[in-house]
């Protein structure tokens, strides 16, 4: 006879009456799904894993320390057989089948009523894949697939042509230090979906190319601002895009808050009564130095790790870093934007008693293909970059950590 395809439906399984045989693997990896319906889950096993045990001390499900007995599916809406017994599975499928009971068996599909999907979702869509007999049922094919159908939906590619999300007013996306693929997926998401994207220069520039012909990318640097300082006339492109009805993109290097002056651009359209969603992006405060091979902290190293701006140098009165207080620190310190001040805050930092001989790391470009790593120390820093001719952007890493090699040493 030949098999007939699988019919595709949704159970809706909110307080209803689930029946879970065996506490094992499969029952862990399965219990999350049917706890997220709102399944009234009985798990019937006389031993569960750490996790499962840990789901029934939560109140999530219900555990009979037991093996199976007749007429515990009598009542079930859905089943799933996942026992190490066989003689058990074959007589609970038995009962299933009499009462009519949706069951999946994970020793024996062929014998199931029922067959469990690769699932996955994005954005309010559940994508769910089954694969027919002829193609051998293999899992690895069908998660393959359901992978690829997710993330298509998550970064964007995959959107039906007449029916494009779109997300009105502005996000603010981090796009993380450099490499376009340490954007996060809401973000590339939020990208694809959009109709102006105004950029920074430390943005993933690689992600632009990918955007299709009709979005406006606007460089930030290059926006006219006349009387207007430039973060005045940036806020002023945003808002006057929104208003269009346009999705607007603001792509910053890194993270929006860290640096990125990305709480006055949203109290700017909040005021403009524009809305605005925030995407938090991959710091290179921490990513870089990790890229290169530098933990911010390590244990017996370093304990903590502070995170400063160097654009205006020690000595200038704008400055708000107490550096005297950083220089007692014993943890490592972390400048981002300090190339062409690194000898001041050098100078600085050994003047209230850190020691000359303090590692320091400068990473340029990183997590780019043009990523490079100069290594000098307080006293030597200054002439370092000089020589090495090391230019923004560069992150700046000074402390033991610098030194911690692969075998965890220093």
């Amino acid at each position: 006879m030949a098999e007939h395809p699988a019919y595709p439906v949704g159970l809706r399984l909110t307080g209803r009456h689930v029946v879970v045989l065996g506490g094992g693997q499969v029952a862990q990896r399965r219990l999350p799904a049917l706890i997220a319906a709102g399944a009234d889950i009985h798990v019937i096993s006389p031993e569960a894993t750490p996790s499962v045990e840990a789901m029934a001390d939560a109140k999530e499900i219900t555990w009979h320390r037991r093996g199976y007995a007749e007429g515990d599916l009598a009542t079930a809406w859905y089943a799933l057989i996942a026992t190490s017994d066989a003689e058990a599975n074959t007589r609970a499928s038995a009962e299933a089948e009499a009462n009519r009971v949706w069951c999946v068996r994970s020793d024996d599909a062929d014998a199931a009523t029922a067959w469990t999907p690769a699932t996955g979702s994005s954005e309010g869509v559940t994508v769910a894949v089954l694969t027919t007999k002829a193609r051998g049922r293999d899992p690895r094919h069908t998660a393959a697939i359901r992978d690829a159908v997710v993330e298509g939906l998550r970064d964007g590619t995959l959107v039906a042509p007449h029916h494009r999300t779109r997300t009105t007013g502005v996000a603010l996306v981090g796009g993380g230090p450099g490499d376009p693929d340490l954007i996060t997926v809401r973000g590339r998401r939020l990208l694809a979906e959009a109709d102006v994207v105004i950029a920074d220069r430390l943005g993933p520039r690689d992600l632009l190319a990918e955007l299709p012909p009709h979005v406006q990318v606007i460089d930030a640097a290059k926006i006219p601002y006349g009387r207007f300082m430039a973060q005045e006339a940036i806020n002023n492109a945003l808002i006057e895009h929104a208003r269009q009805g346009k999705s607007v993109v603001r792509l910053k290097g890194g993270d929006p808050y860290v640096f990125g002056r990305g709480m006055e651009e949203l109290q700017a359209l909040a005021e403009a009564g524009i809305p605005c969603t925030v995407v938090p992006g991959i710091s290179s405060s921490i990513s870089v130095p990790g890229a290169a091979g530098i933990p911010v902290t390590h244990r017996g190293v370093a304990h903590e790790f502070t995170v400063v701006s160097g654009h205006v140098a020690p000595d200038d009165e704008r400055s708000l870093v107490d550096w005297a207080s950083l220089a007692k620190l014993t943890g490592t310190l972390v400048v981002l934007m300090g190339v062409d001040k690194i000898g001041r805050i050098a100078e600085t930092l050994v003047a209230h008693g850190k020691s000359p001989d303090t590692p320091v790391a400068l990473v340029q470009e990183g997590t780019t293909a043009a990523q490079r790593r100069v290594d000098a120390t307080l006293a030597t820093v200054a002439d370092t970059v000089a020589a090495q001719e090391v230019k923004p952007p560069a992150v700046i890493v000074i402390g033991a950590v610098v030194a911690v090699g692969p075998d965890g040493t220093v």
